[in-house]
C-alpha cells in the first residue's frame, strides 16, 4: 500500500519548527499534538488477529479530537451522505466567506455581535444577488460584501478600511 503524506507528517515534520517562531493559542497547540499523535504507539493499541489466516496487526487508538482529519473522516462522509438527499436538482455554488484578520480577536470575545453583523452582511449580498443585481466578477461582489460588513461598525473604533 503506497503512503500518502497526511497533516499528521506535517505536523510532526514542520510543527516543532512552525511552534518555535509562532506564538499559538493553546488550544491550537493541544490539536496540532492530538493529531501528530493520533493512531500511534503514544496513544496505546490493541492486537487484531484475522480468524482466517491468524496474521496479526497492532491498531493504534485514534485521538478523537473534532480537528483530526483521520478521526473525523468517517463523520464527514456520513454527514455529506446526509447533506446529498437535501439537495435539489439544480447547480451550486460554495461560497467562502471569512471574516478579516484583524477583526478575529474581536470576534473571539464578542462571538454573538460580531458574526450576527458579519451574517446579516452577506445574507444581504446574496439576497442582492439573488435579485438580479449584476456584477462583472468577483471583486464587485467581493467589494460589496467589504461595504456592508463595513457600514456595520460606521461610527465605531474601526475606522480604516477593511480588506478581505
Amino acid at each position: 500500500m503506497k503512503h500518502s503524506l497526511e497533516v499528521a507528517d506535517v505536523f510532526r515534520a514542520f510543527g516543532p519548527a512552525y511552534r518555535e517562531a509562532h506564538e499559538l493559542p493553546l488550544r491550537h497547540l493541544r490539536v496540532m499534538r492530538a493529531i501528530e499523535i493520533c493512531r500511534t504507539a503514544e496513544l496505546g493499541g490493541h492486537l487484531d488477529q484475522c480468524d482466517h489466516c491468524g496474521t496479526v496487526r497492532i491498531s493504534y487508538n485514534s485521538c478523537r479530537n473534532r480537528h483530526c482529519p483521520k478521526c473525523q473522516c468517517l463523520e464527514k462522509e456520513r454527514w455529506l451522505e446526509a447533506r446529498e438527499k437535501d439537495l435539489l436538482p439544480t447547480p451550486y455554488f460554495h461560497v467562502v466567506f471569512t471574516l478579516p484578520e484583524r477583526l478575529r480577536p474581536l470576534a473571539l470575545g464578542n462571538q454573538q455581535v460580531v458574526y450576527s453583523l458579519f451574517f446579516k452582511s452577506v445574507s444581504e449580498t446574496l439576497t442582492e444577488l439573488a435579485r438580479g443585481c449584476c456584477f462583472a466578477n468577483y471583486f464587485d461582489l467581493n467589494f460589496l460584501i467589504k461595504l456592508k460588513f463595513a457600514n456595520c461598525f460606521e461610527g465605531s473604533w474601526f475606522s480604516s478600511p477593511l480588506y478581505f
